[in-house]
């Protein structure tokens, strides 16, 4: 990435909202709920809610109602923004379903507001309605923002997430080629170079046992359905999601140092495009949970597109079957329990997963994108120019493919 450039990121503070505030950002989070449960409501009933009809629906809403009146109307606008961008990809992006009802106690708090709902006055952040909350200021800000995310997380934490834009910083030139990535579970990810390996740390498998104690402590103390939970009972749920953050954080950081770490030092990187959600339904559901796979494909896409790099998505399919060495895919698949990959047809043998990160390397190399592959571009996550490209199946040579 050429340095000086701007790219568009997000800068995250933690909030100290008082009693007051957090009941006004409450207050509103209710209302901006409730027109989102509404535009879902009309989407079911087969009314194709349009950016245009979700406006008219917010202004007679309005009208009709006084205490939708007294929340924020940039809130509300942002609210059925974001339903609508979700309703569009879910018909664009393969797998992705329409947005659903939200309930109340499993929701996610999340308000957006753009330049006109907020300013920041005093190291405070002022929201519509007299709201002012004190932030945290862990750096300084490199541009004024043009909207701000404010949220909660399971631990009753607040955050504001500002997208600001700054000057990108020169990335060194790459020392090495390029480098091949197979997920799996035993370990995290799996490289053509041993050196940059992601072993599985199992951060959620040592906290286990706290975890399961604090739970323990839960389905003591919850009372029946109908009666509020006891003072009891929030607080050990507070301390079985306490447990679960810092396994996610954890989780977290080792994908960032490794992510760092294969970007700063090739020029292309060839991702298995492996989708985890299935694991969730077999026996390896809580290993997978814990190896975090989703999120450390993430941040190596994102670190890679941010550090102007070569990213391909190769498709899992007929990788672990195909010989890296001559390209031979193998008749039968194989089994889980078969860690060593043997071709029978140059005899060679290697590991199973790192013939299968050769294999992916060798697939991005030869530039196989067809024209459906190019149609599922990924357009950049820091506003560059760059993507990562989806490449089609690793060939079999056998059959005189190249």
């Amino acid at each position: 990435m050429v340095a000086g450039v701007l790219e568009t990121v997000r800068y995250t503070y933690r909030l100290r909202p008082g009693r007051m505030a957090e009941a006004a950002l409450l207050a509103e989070w209710g209302r901006c709920r409730w027109l989102w449960n509404e535009a879902v409501h009309q989407q079911k009933t087969g009314r194709k809610p349009t950016m245009c009809k979700l406006s008219k629906l917010l202004t007679d809403a309005r009208g009709r109602q006084a205490w939708l009146r007294e929340g924020s109307q940039v809130a509300q606008q942002q609210t059925l923004r974001t339903y609508t961008m979700g309703l569009r990809s879910s018909f664009t992006v393969k797998g992705r379903g329409r947005p659903r009802v939200k309930k109340l106690k499993k929701a996610r708090l999340s308000l957006e507001y753009t330049t006109r709902g907020f300013r920041i006055k005093g190291g405070r952040l002022c929201l519509p309605g007299k709201v002012t909350i004190p932030i945290v200021w862990s750096r300084d800000l490199p541009s004024e923002p043009t909207s701000v995310r404010v949220y909660r997380d399971n631990l009753g934490h607040w955050y504001a997430s500002f997208v600001v834009r700054r000057r990108s910083v020169a990335v060194p030139a790459a020392d090495l080629v390029g480098i091949g990535v197979d997920w799996g579970v035993k370990t995290t990810a799996t490289t053509t170079d041993s050196a940059f390996d992601l072993p599985y740390l199992g951060h959620r498998r040592r906290c286990s046992a706290e975890r399961a104690k604090a739970q323990r402590r839960m389905a003591r103390r919850r009372r029946g359905k109908g009666h509020a939970p006891s003072k009891g009972y929030l607080t050990a749920k507070r301390q079985a999601a306490r447990i679960e953050k810092k396994a996610a954080r954890q989780n977290a950081h080792d994908a960032r140092v490794w992510a760092k770490r294969v970007t700063d030092h090739h020029a292309l990187i060839a991702v298995e495009d492996f989708k985890p959600t299935f694991l969730a339904k077999s026996r390896m559901a809580r290993k997978a949970a814990d190896a975090a796979i989703g999120a450390c494909k993430r941040e190596l896409v994102d670190r890679g597109l941010r550090a102007g790099r070569k990213v391909v998505l190769v498709p899992p399919a007929y990788t672990t079957m195909t010989c890296s060495e001559c390209g031979t895919r193998t008749k039968e698949r194989l089994g889980l329990g078969v860690r060593v990959f043997e071709c029978a047809a140059c005899g060679y043998a290697a590991g199973r997963d790192l013939n299968a990160a050769r294999t992916i390397l060798a697939t991005a190399e030869r530039n196989r994108a067809s024209a459906d592959d190019i149609r599922h571009q990924i357009a950049t996550l820091r506003g560059g120019e760059s993507g990562a490209v989806r490449a089609g199946n690793p060939p079999d040579l056998s059959l005189g493919s190249r």
